[in-house]
């Protein structure tokens, strides 16, 4: 393609914007009207040579009675749309009357057919005409598309005896145009652009870690890419661009269908009026609007490569109440069983769905074919160590750790983004993983791999390069330890997240002040029952305080008998919270004995052997939840968590022990923690110096001002 030619048709297109609308929209609304006249103007190009043979057959078919009319259409107008009104824009370029302007281009546009309705629906470019026609721009907007000076038709410009006056312009230089016009736009609207446009930079990186890893693998056949959150569809294209570019060069023929959702009305607009100016017509229709976690599109597909920069740190709030919420939800792609657990669930939490993005993807891979499926997509920080063990985000990492399908992440830089500065990273995932790779993953740090840029794109400053883009590929392609890259197990980034109980140890007060407020709350609270028994109670053992409370219930206990009273387990606790106090010498509070034989003691678990009325008994204590504690034992401790908590806990605690009913299994990643370079410390020698210094600055200075002062 000659750039020179598709400069001059961007900056032309970008001038119209100048010429026709400064004085009635403002910059930030350029696009509203530009991007669905790029497109209208494009199509009515194409269409402009089949244009007598699609009336005909609209005019055939009316005749017939014939109501479904689309295919028969498309094959007069020979593309994927038509427009069966009477009229193209040259037409309506002589109207003078604005009120007959605005009826036969409303009526050319209803011409149009319901693919390209949709995209116009969804620029919400009707919207757009009572504006126009009331400053009276819509004629000279036409007539600058209509321009002599540019061509957007597929065939050259001719003079009169056969020369090219204007080059013709192929579907693939349209479409690089108007995602020129795309970027532009973005830029003009930076607190927008990342929203829905990723760095060409990172689009190519993304694309080369998924092919080129596999890139001598790859055969003759049909490949199926899916974005679930294709923006205006810039990674799809480029990763077709890329497969292709290789099958060429390896001798093979590959057929590529692209598949996209979005649920911004805009960016689906312009995703699918990209492919339609490209010429591919088929691939258009499998762009779907709508949302990717609650209205999925593509519910029983499979696809070869997936990749995607999903939303982070964005609510979806919305898509879970509709999915039925965390209680209720019922969809396969986040419900399904892992690890014994039937309802294994991987929902996060609803301020932000980025990973369940992810495990959508995941959801969607091959298992039955050679290649399997590749995945590449982009997240920050938070999806690396978000969530406790057993919450969403971290039994999302599980489940991928586990199933041995996390390659690598990548680290990138800081702002390389339109509209975030903090740090991404890339997720680079297989179901079929090369021999090297398997029970592995490869953390790279690229965020000092980046070349500044000249001028900012909102946050962006800085762009990878081509060397910055094969040094990271040189490293997928052969992983090895360097400074910038880290191979560990995957169970590295696992570990166990233990609750550390100690025994509740109570005090019993007995005393007579004691008793008498506590016979005030009984009758506060109608028990008449428990003051009686606490004041026998204190009669045989004493005022106290007693350091054994199960000394005390046993009391309790036998006296209820004899006073028939019941020793419910609500006057159980009305007498502990009411008598008892926390005391570090007390004997710890037993909550059950088990018979020796049915239990064995293991006091890392909190089960002990003890003498209970003068037989051996197996006893477990009552956890005090004031002290109540968490450790994160990693699944590579030597010895597990028993050799953990005897090193770290017991010489500090030694009666505490594990619930083991409680203990999860967690994940996450920390990139700090294996790539952190600590800041070296000054010499003493330099403090010194710097010190001196000072001092001779300032010398003289303090009887300079204290004698400016007399």
């Amino acid at each position: 393609m000659n750039y020179v030619i598709h400069n001059g048709i961007v900056n032309f297109i970008w001038g119209i914007a100048d010429d026709v609308l400064r004085d009635v929209y403002v910059r930030g609304k350029y696009r509203d009207v530009i991007l669905p006249m790029t497109v209208i103007r494009r199509l009515d190009a194409i269409l402009e040579p089949s244009k007598q043979a699609v009336l005909q057959m609209k005019e055939q078919l009316d005749a017939a009675g014939i109501v479904n009319q689309h295919a028969a259409l498309c094959q007069a107008a020979k593309e994927a749309f038509y427009n069966d009104s009477p009229y193209t824009l040259g037409d309506l370029k002589s109207r003078a009357k604005l009120q007959q302007l605005k009826a036969d281009f409303e009526a050319y546009l209803d011409g149009f057919s319901p693919n390209v309705q949709e995209i116009l629906d969804k620029f919400k470019f009707r919207n757009q005409i009572p504006t126009l026609i009331e400053a009276d721009i819509l004629g000279d907007l036409i007539e600058k598309y209509l321009d002599k000076k540019i061509n957007l038709a597929p065939k050259p410009v001719l003079d009169m005896e056969g020369n090219e006056l204007l080059p013709a312009l192929d579907n693939h230089a349209m479409g690089t145009i108007f995602e020129e016009l795309i970027r532009r736009f973005n830029e003009e609207n930076n607190e927008e652009a990342g929203e829905h446009f990723t760095p060409r930079d990172v689009v190519k990186l993304m694309a080369n870690l998924i092919f080129l890893p596999i890139a001598n693998e790859i055969e003759s056949g049909t490949y199926l890419v899916y974005d679930g959150a294709c923006g205006t569809g810039g990674m799809l294209t480029v990763a077709e661009e890329r497969l292709k570019e290789l099958a060429k060069g390896l001798g093979k023929e590959v057929s590529i269908h692209l598949f996209g959702q979005e649920v911004q009305p805009e960016t689906y607009a312009i995703s699918k009026a990209d492919l339609l100016l490209k010429g591919e017509g088929a691939e258009a229709e499998n762009m779907k609007y709508g949302s990717t976690l609650s209205s999925d599109a593509f519910p029983s597909q499979e696809f070869d490569f997936m990749l995607s920069n999903p939303p982070y740190g964005k609510s979806y709030k919305i898509d879970l109440e509709r999915l039925g919420g965390k209680k209720h939800m019922q969809d396969p792609r986040f419900l399904l069983q892992h690890n014994g657990d039937p309802e294994y669930q991987m929902i996060t939490r609803s301020s932000d769905g980025q990973l369940m993005f992810l495990v959508n993807k995941l959801s969607k891979m091959k298992h039955s074919t050679k290649l399997g499926s590749r995945i590449a997509e982009v997240h920050n920080g938070s999806s690396l160590f978000t969530g406790d063990a057993g919450g969403g985000e971290s039994n999302i990492r599980r489940w991928i750790m586990e199933n041995d399908w996390l390659e690598a992440i990548i680290a990138l830089p800081e702002n390389m983004f339109y509209n975030t500065g903090i740090a991404t990273y890339i997720w680079l995932l297989s179901n079929r993983k090369a021999a090297n790779r398997k029970g592995k993953v490869q953390l790279i740090d690229a965020t000092q791999w980046y070349l500044p840029l000249r001028k900012n794109l909102g946050k962006k400053n800085c762009e990878f390069t081509e060397e910055h883009i094969n040094k990271i590929c040189e490293l997928i392609l052969t992983p090895k330890e360097t400074q910038q890259s880290k191979i560990f197990p995957n169970e590295a980034f696992g570990y166990w997240k233990v609750v550390v109980e100690r025994p509740l140890r109570l005090a019993v007060d007995l005393s007579p002040a004691r008793l008498d407020k506590f016979a005030e709350a009984c009758v506060k609270a109608k028990d008449k029952g428990s003051a009686g028994l606490a004041k026998r109670v204190a009669g045989s053992l004493g005022p106290g305080p007693h350091l054994d409370y199960n000394l005390f219930m046993d009391r309790c206990s036998v006296f209820a008998k004899l006073d028939a009273v019941k020793l419910t387990a609500k006057r159980k606790t009305w007498l502990r919270d009411n008598l008892c106090d926390h005391h570090e010498q007390a004997e710890p509070v037993i909550k059950k004995v088990h018979k020796p034989g049915k239990v064995q003691a293991d006091p890392l678990y909190g089960l002990y052997d003890c003498e209970v009325e003068g037989k051996p008994r197996v006893v477990e204590y009552e956890p005090d939840s004031s002290l109540r504690d968490t450790e994160q034992v990693p699944l590579l401790e030597e010895g597990g968590v028993k050799a953990f908590i005897e090193r770290e806990v017991l010489p500090y605690t030694p009666d505490a022990w594990v619930d083991d009913a409680k203990t999860k299994i967690g994940y996450e990643v920390s990139f700090t923690r294996h790539f952190y370079k600590p800041a070296s410390m000054r010499t003493l020698e330099e403090i010194k110096a710097d010190i001196y210094a000072l001092e001779q600055e300032t010398e003289g200075l303090l009887e300079q001002i204290v004698g400016e002062a007399n």
